[in-house]
């Protein structure tokens, strides 16, 4: 059983920073493609950052391109996400997610079909 658990949201003031952590266990993938995804209020889940582990390559959404970025620990079975220069419209439910490292790279960003999810960690920018 994969179990995957947030954690390192909170409140911040626009342009602060914030990393979030999700902690992987019970893993069966020798890798993964995993990622972040976030979902504000009324809105749809959208990807924000995915990073394939075997090889490291790393897909971003257009809107956090230079401001957000995913790693990884692979020792500590665990995978980052640093976000800088919040802006209010970052404000979301933050979840991550972990798939088996045949998903497309044309999907990567796309939440439907991860098999694996988070509870979620809330992030809140204020203005």
């Amino acid at each position: 059983q994969v179990q995957l658990v947030e954690s390192g949201g909170g409140s911040v003031q626009a342009g602060g920073s914030l990393r979030l952590s999700c902690a992987v266990s019970g893993y069966i993938y020798s890798s993964y493609c995993m990622g972040w995804f976030r979902q504000a209020p009324g809105k749809e889940r959208e990807g924000v950052a995915v990073v394939y582990t075997d090889s490291g390559t790393t897909f971003y959404a257009d809107s956090v391109k230079g401001r957000f970025t995913i790693s990884q620990d692979n020792a500590k079975n665990t995978l980052y996400l640093q976000m800088n220069s919040l802006k209010p419209e970052d404000t979301a439910m933050y979840f991550c997610a972990a798939d088996s490292p045949g998903r497309s790279w044309s999907r990567a960003l796309t939440p439907l079909g991860y098999n694996y999810w988070g509870q979620g960690t809330q992030v809140t920018v204020s203005s």
